[in-house]
């Protein structure tokens, strides 16, 4: 079984970075509201999983007058990251079993899923039903003094203690009910795929790139399965067994089809070999030698220049991502 994080891997937009990037001041707020999820994710708040970004810009969806319908609209102009239809459609052909697992909102997610021949049923991603979401003039207030503030400062000091008050001081985070699919909830979603066809976890590849991920990754990795740091950020790139930075997602097809043949051992094995050069690719994968920019590999291990790793990977993330590829 394969699993795919959406947003990186599959598909290089951020849908909930371009909805509120909807309103004028909406895509400062996101980027804020993301390094405050990072914060609190790094300090292992309580309650808060990774990538709960998307639970934190409820409100200022309804704020900025923002309908479930933009969320599909913006959704319909995500494109996909090169060579991945091939991909899934390679995957499928060898009776593998392929699985879309994201912090998206389901409007997002199904969308992508459709394009990519993954049903609703073999993706899990963060449901939200827009219209039981409203304001009171107390908190519209609020959010309109958070926004200043945010355009003004950025996420400084006070901002954070502002969005502190917001959120946890007056018990809104939990008030919002929306779950979002990110950090330990991945790690639940795939375990329940995997228990829903049989597999064992050490049959399963994980593919991820961003701090929603990282957990999933780990998982997947220290149950002797295999995991992929795909165009990966700092968060997400040590907790990989393989990193692959690439504009063509079909570089990741090596690695997948040496570890259904030969097992984790052989994935690395073959990472291995193909971190010396590409010209160690086999000839039924040698189209990626014809791309413009040829993907790099790296078996991650603790003996690894991991800086050195992670600029090769932020700069192709960039390329591919845009200006989503420095959200965390």
């Amino acid at each position: 079984m394969i699993c795919f994080d959406l947003e990186g891997p599959l598909s290089p937009q951020d849908n909930a970075y371009e909805v509120m990037s909807l309103s004028e001041n909406g895509r400062r707020v996101f980027e804020a509201l993301s390094e405050y999820d990072d914060f609190l994710s790094l300090e292992n708040r309580p309650g808060y999983e990774p990538g709960d970004t998307l639970k934190l810009i409820v409100p200022f969806l309804k704020y900025y007058g923002i309908a479930e319908d933009d969320i599909k609209v913006v959704s319909e102009g995500a494109v996909l990251v090169q060579g991945m239809k091939d991909v899934v459609e390679w995957l499928r052909s060898r009776g593998e079993q392929v699985r879309i697992i994201s912090t998206s909102y389901e409007q997002h997610a199904h969308t992508v899923g459709r394009r990519l021949g993954v049903s609703e049923e073999e993706i899990a991603s963060t449901r939200l039903e827009l219209g039981g979401q409203n304001l009171d003039p107390h908190l519209r207030s609020a959010l309109a003094g958070i926004e200043k503030k945010v355009l003004n400062e950025g996420l400084s000091s006070d901002v954070r203690v502002m969005l502190e008050e917001l959120y946890f001081g007056s018990g809104l985070f939990e008030q919002i009910g929306v779950e979002v699919v990110g950090g330990q909830r991945k790690v639940d979603a795939l375990l329940g795929f995997a228990r829903a066809v049989g597999e064992d976890i050490s049959r399963v590849v994980a593919i991820g790139d961003s701090i929603t991920d990282y957990k999933m990754l780990r998982e997947v990795s220290g149950a002797g399965g295999l995991s992929i740091a795909f165009n990966a950020n700092k968060y997400c790139l040590p907790y990989a067994d393989v990193a692959i930075a690439t504009q063509d997602g079909r570089a990741i097809l090596p690695i997948v089809a040496a570890f259904m043949d030969a097992g984790k051992q052989g994935a690395l094995q073959k990472a291995g070999e193909l971190e010396l050069g590409t010209s160690k690719l086999e000839d039924r994968f040698g189209y990626l030698l014809e791309t413009a920019t040829k993907p790099v590999y790296n078996v991650v291990t603790g003996d690894k220049d991991m800086d050195a790793i992670l600029k090769v990977h932020s700069d192709m993330r960039m390329i591919v991502r845009g200006e989503a590829g420095k959200l965390g």
